[in-house]
């Protein structure tokens, strides 16, 4: 379906994927050995920056398997890393991969698991700036486990990879590189920073918001999205406040789940456009991103559909979206934007002039955003004007 163009009538064709199993739910982490064992005996870990938040569970993998080759992934994953990690796996003749930590380490465990079982480099299969060639081999096994609770990169079947020759970041993709196993265990981010758990949730919310948006929205995943976005407008305040409020926890870990099935299945929109190539220039995290534009691309979409297509049933879904946010319902579209632009500000989440972004520098970007694979599942399309705006406003922290 062309980008823009709405839904209407009966729904349309429509495809849904996801990990081939999913265990949810606080504690489960400790049935990673016994799965991991299932799947192979020689393991590459992927693990985030801080692996030793994990001792126990990875101790109790080493002593499931034969071998654990551990990669630590301390920033985004690069082509780069991916390609190195893919020859490490090799060498060690690596029969699985598990990835636990946040999207970071998941992306990179994918494209590892990915890579190293077809030949090549990486620029062979990447879209944008590479040949975009379909993966000829399925992935090895590779299991995720999510650490926080905002990518949802234990269900989606692409990893997101940082070109720094391009300054972009692009996806590998194929639907063999969705996980085997999803293991999401919410206490596994009781001890998370609330700056971080700021961002991945705003990252979460933004995932379910676009979906729900997009000109690809089909009914399986409205349904997650409503459920998915309730919970996590209601559960992310108080995570950031009471960071070991485990019902918290437990509902932001099932949005950002939802929120992986959704966009895998649907679409983005104008924000992940834009993090593609801000996120590949700058040294911005992906979730404060997200975060700092959600406002005011929502304002520009709400204002371009009653400007350009009155009828679009995205406009519907705005008010929908004001009364699943506020719990109120008499909410109206309007309210949805209030909503995200005050959640924004109380959660201190500041603007992208603080990750180096300049004014010079936002037509570069707006370009480049126009060409993202995300921005093609935005309601409509939006111009260069809008998009340069949508740039400018979000600078500055939100007033």
């Amino acid at each position: 379906m062309p980008a823009g163009e709405p839904l209407a009538g009966a729904p349309a064709r429509f495809e849904f994927a996801t990990a081939t199993r999913v265990v949810f739910g606080a504690g489960v982490a400790r049935e990673l050995p016994t799965l991991t064992a299932a799947h192979g005996r020689r393991v590459l870990l992927v693990t985030g920056a801080r692996p030793e938040r994990h001792a126990a569970v990875v101790a109790a993998l080493r002593g499931a398997v034969d071998a654990v080759e551990e990669l630590r992934v301390a920033g985004e994953p690069t082509v780069d890393l991916a390609e190195s990690g893919a020859a490490r796996a090799r060498a060690s003749s690596c029969d699985v991969v598990v990835a636990i930590g946040g999207g970071s380490a998941i992306d990179a465990g994918k494209a590892i698991a990915a890579l190293a079982a077809n030949p090549g480099a990486a620029l062979d299969y990447l879209e944008v700036v590479g040949r975009g060639r379909p993966l000829a081999h399925p992935s090895l096994p590779f299991l995720a486990v999510p650490t926080t609770a905002g990518t949802g990169a234990e269900v989606t079947r692409n990893a997101v990879l940082a070109v720094p020759a391009a300054r972009v970041k692009v996806s590998l993709r194929s639907a063999s590189m969705l996980p085997g196993v999803a293991l999401v265990d919410p206490a596994l981010a009781l001890d998370l920073p609330s700056a971080i758990t700021a961002a991945t949730g705003l990252d979460a919310l933004t995932q379910l918001i676009e979906p729900f948006l997009s000109c690809r929205a089909n009914p399986f995943v409205d349904a997650l999205c409503r459920d998915g976005l309730a919970r996590v407008a209601r559960a992310l305040p108080v995570a950031v406040r009471s960071p070991h409020d485990l019902m918290a926890r437990s509902d932001l870990a099932l949005g950002a789940l939802y929120s992986g099935m959704a966009l895998a299945n649907a679409g983005l929109g104008a924000v992940h456009g834009f993090a593609a190539p801000i996120g590949g220039e700058f040294s911005a995290p992906h979730g404060a991103v997200c975060a700092a534009l959600l406002p005011d691309v929502l304002a520009t979409n709400l204002a371009a559909l009653r400007a350009r297509a009155p009828g679009h049933p995205a406009l519907v879904r705005c008010d929908e979206l004001a009364r699943l946010l506020t719990g109120r319902s008499d909410a109206s579209a309007d309210e949805a934007v209030t909503f995200c632009r005050t959640l924004v500000r109380d959660l201190g989440v500041p603007g992208l002039g603080a990750w180096g972004v300049t004014a010079a520098s936002l037509g570069e970007i707006a370009d480049k955003a126009a060409a993202a694979s995300s921005m093609k599942a935005n309601p409509l399309p939006l111009t260069r004007d809008e998009l340069i705006a949508i740039l400018a406003r979000a600078l500055a922290p939100t007033a």
